[in-house]
């Protein structure tokens, strides 16, 4: 079978999980960018942790420049070199923030200036690589394969974030500038050489031309594009409940731990167990919606809207809990059930919203979404979600202060924030249901495949529906 042929049919598994693997190394960087080195400008060298906070924000603001790079991948013959371009600019960025923060401890504005050129990069990078990866997945994957293949490539991320920050942080011991600037370069060294490795020859020569419909987007400019897919319905819905939802999954997302250590006297060792029962639960949420698509009983298990719509109502009621458990009114509250079932709600609804976003991405009858469009859509959805993640992340700490200082309890600052992130999850709910660009969403008619089975079921052709809020990696 040619190469050209290769590029025209659905992806096997194992390419699927080549993907993956890809995602996974996009995470390997960002997890140490984002935590590892923010950790050590705020207690090793001991600056104001609105240095490192800043730098984030900036890596995300970046990151609204997706449309654009998904749109750049619309008009190329191929993803594949913006996937291993990215990459080498996030790789880049990664290297480069490393050695600014280990110069932040001797000189800090040259440093500084160092680290705001890193962080540029590494949201150009995460913008285009993942926007692309995630494109090429929307258009290659079969239908009836969707639901499981984002668990797959989803639960390949979260072990690259498991696997990297364990094996980066006994490499980090004795902690030392040099050491870390060697680990660090270390691992963006490897993502380059796992990416291109596992993007040999999966694409093939070109993406399969469909005439006017594959040679339109070519001739067309970028902001005619981008607003021809805010026109559609679908898409511009979905847009607007990726943003809600993220604004209300990320809230607490710097304040839960301290919430913890005030409210139950944990340990910062115990807190950072918790946080681990929070991820924990999400991957449980994620291969449970994962596996809804199996069909049991000749149907499967409700709709990818319905589990969407579920995960965000359960997410609202767990947060609810924490308002309560704010309170003080029951000291044995069981905090870690609480935040476990709130991880599970999160994964829930975010792979059911990642199955959705593939067949949405690529504009099929129905939508009202043209062809040719699918890295641009992709883009739009991942703008808003970085905007919403940074959007939340800042508020809710912003919120909790205030409350805290207008009523002079923590504990209300803390249930505040709760309270205002399970409204935006039930306003998140309330747009899925209503539409939201999933309304369309069905698990498909036929058999799901597996990773275990040797071919597919044949199914009918699967109606589109939307996408995921977890576009990039986060943690």
């Amino acid at each position: 079978m040619s190469p050209l042929a290769d590029a025209r049919e659905p992806l096997s598994w194992l390419g699927i999980a080549r993907l993956g693997l890809v995602q996974a190394m996009i995470g390997a960087v960002v997890v140490l960018t984002t935590s590892t080195l923010n950790r050590v400008m705020a207690l090793e060298w001991a600056l104001p942790a609105l240095v490192p906070g800043l730098l984030v924000a900036l890596h995300y603001a970046v990151q609204l420049s997706r449309p654009r790079m998904g749109f750049g991948s619309d008009r190329s013959a191929r993803r594949t070199p913006w996937i291993v371009g990215g990459m080498c600019v996030l790789a880049s960025g990664g290297a480069l923030a490393a050695l600014a923060t280990a110069w932040m401890g001797t000189d800090f504005w040259p440093a500084l200036a160092l680290a705001t050129l890193a962080f540029v990069l590494v949201g150009l990078g995460v913008a285009a690589s993942g926007t692309s990866l995630l494109a090429l997945l929307a258009t290659r994957v079969a239908p009836e394969r969707r639901g499981s293949a984002a668990a797959l490539v989803w639960v390949m991320m979260i072990a690259g974030f498991a696997i990297t920050a364990g094996s980066a942080g006994r490499a980090l011991e004795p902690f030392g500038p040099t050491r870390l600037v060697l680990v660090c370069a270390s691992v963006s060294v490897i993502a380059v050489v796992v990416t291109v490795l596992a993007l040999w020859d999966l694409e093939g020569r070109g993406r399969a031309s469909t005439g006017a419909a594959r040679d339109e987007p070519a001739r067309t400019p970028f902001r005619q594009a981008l607003t021809e897919v805010w026109a559609e319905p679908d898409a511009r819905r979905f847009t607007i409940f990726v943003l809600v939802s993220m604004v209300a999954y990320s809230g607490q997302d710097l304040i839960l731990e301290p919430f913890a250590g005030m409210m139950f006297g944990m340990t910062p060792g115990q807190t950072t167990q918790l946080a681990g029962v929070q991820h924990g639960g999400t991957l449980v949420g994620m291969l449970l919606a994962a596996l809804a698509g199996r069909r049991i009983a000749g149907a499967a298990l409700g709709s990818l809207r319905a589990w969407t719509v579920g995960g965000c109502l359960v997410s609202a009621l767990a947060l609810v809990g924490l308002v309560l458990a704010a309170t003080g009114l029951w000291p044995e509250w069981p905090i870690r059930a609480n935040v476990f079932a709130m991880g599970v709600a999160n994964g829930a609804f975010s792979i059911a919203a990642i199955g959705s976003m593939m067949s949405l991405a690529g504009g099929a009858p129905g939508t009202g979404g043209r062809q040719g469009r699918e890295g641009t859509r992709m883009g739009l959805w991942g703008a808003a979600q970085a905007l919403g993640f940074a959007t939340g992340g800042v508020l809710g700490a912003a919120a909790s202060d205030l409350l805290r200082w207008l009523s002079g309890s923590p504990a209300i600052g803390y249930a505040g924030v709760f309270a205002i992130e399970a409204a935006m999850f039930g306003l998140a709910a309330l747009l899925a249901w209503r539409g939201g660009g999933l309304a369309a969403a069905r698990w498909p008619a036929g058999a799901v495949a597996t990773p275990g089975d040797p071919s597919p079921v044949p199914v009918p052709p699967a109606r589109p529906a939307s996408e995921s809020p977890l576009l990039e990696p986060q943690r």
